[in-house]
């Protein structure tokens, strides 16, 4: 049986009736009260309201042309109008000319792109990633906390007066103290950070054109211009004195090292003969990873194969390849760059 009291909405609109009453009664009187002192605050207010100001007349608005005006200036508006210059370099927080960051296109650091998503990338994001997240996760159960670690500095044993002040002492193996390796989550799982490519050439001292046919080899195998680097030390041995130029390299990132890193495991390692793959023990301790090609194998790169007539043979030099990854030791670098194609052989050092 259907109810038979009134509906909520019809008691919420007679509420609100009898309230609106009530209120408009209440600013009658109190409107009444302070009618005196509006009368003598409107003497001093201007009664004209902006909004009610009149429009541009129809002569002014024919006569407006801003194309026309821009083509009959024959002087060009001043720099300082429409153009920001951002400053060179960060001097501070506290400085009142701050840079833009890299990702303004004011900044002087900016880069435009990715314009594409390399293969080699792709594969990383969709099936790399996963899988070394499997393989390097350490699961601790919700509540508890990893164990104690071992302290990385040694104490003193005590067994002379002078070591009470003494620091602490290094690292047993070397006095090299290493990274240390954060547990391995969705946050920080390695990923190839950049990727140097240099050459150091012998006979640049005496002739120019080894500087010029490696920069060219450069630029076309890795799609970016060479830096040439000069030496900072007179070395008699090598033939080198201070201040001349003695090598070219490159630093990629991004879409680049991508492609370059693909190259050269899809198309220049497969073509050399017996390779065995990058030495095992080849690693900084940090994640950088480092081999060579010979002259012989940066003439089987596509780009300098299809114009190899342009380089002189006896010109074209050995590269050297150091990949940087964020992993903070050489087991995850190693382990990275497995996935990605790169052959390792000998005994590994982690």
């Amino acid at each position: 049986m259907a109810s038979r009291r009134v509906p909520y909405v019809l008691q919420s609109l007679s509420l609100r009736k009898r309230s609106f009453r009530s209120f408009q009664c209440l600013y009658s009187s109190r409107k009444a009260s302070t009618f005196n002192g509006m009368t003598e605050l409107s003497e001093d207010v201007d009664p004209l309201s902006s909004m009610q100001t009149p429009g541009p007349s129809e002569e002014h608005r024919a006569s407006f042309d801003p194309i026309a005006r821009s083509r009959r200036r024959k002087t060009p508006l001043p720099s300082s109008r429409y153009k920001f210059r951002s400053p060179k370099y960060y001097r501070g927080p506290l400085h009142p000319h701050q840079p833009p960051p890299a990702t303004d296109p004011d900044s002087r650091e900016f880069i435009p792109g990715p314009f594409s998503l390399p293969r080699l990338q792709q594969t990383y994001h969709s099936t790399v990633a996963p899988d070394l997240l499997t393989l390097m996760y350490k699961h601790h159960p919700p509540g508890t906390l990893p164990g104690p670690s071992e302290p990385r500095l040694r104490s003193w044993d005590g067994s002379s007066p002078y070591h009470k002040n003494r620091p602490l002492r290094g690292p047993r193996g070397g006095p090299t103290l290493l990274l240390l390796r954060r547990p391995i989550t969705f946050r920080n799982i390695p990923r190839l950070e950049k990727i140097h490519v240099h050459s150091f050439l012998k006979g640049a001292g005496s002739d120019a054109a080894h500087l010029q046919v490696a920069g060219m080899i450069m630029q076309a195998i890795t799609n970016v211009r060479a830096t040439v680097f000069r030496a900072k030390h007179t070395i008699t041995n090598f033939d080198l004195r201070k201040g001349n130029p003695c090598s070219v390299g490159v630093e990629l990132r991004g879409e680049d090292m991508y492609n370059f890193l693909a190259k050269v495991t899809e198309v220049v390692m497969p073509r050399i003969k017996e390779y065995k793959g990058v030495w095992g023990k080849s690693g900084d301790s940090s994640g950088d990873i480092a081999w060579r090609f010979g002259s012989e194998t940066v003439g089987t790169f596509p780009e300098i194969e299809i114009n190899y007539d342009a380089y002189p043979p006896k010109m074209i030099p050995e590269i050297h390849i150091i990949v940087c990854t964020t992993a903070t030791n050489d087991k995850d670098a190693r382990l990275l760059l497995s996935s990605m194609g790169v052959p390792f052989h000998g005994k590994h050092i982690n």
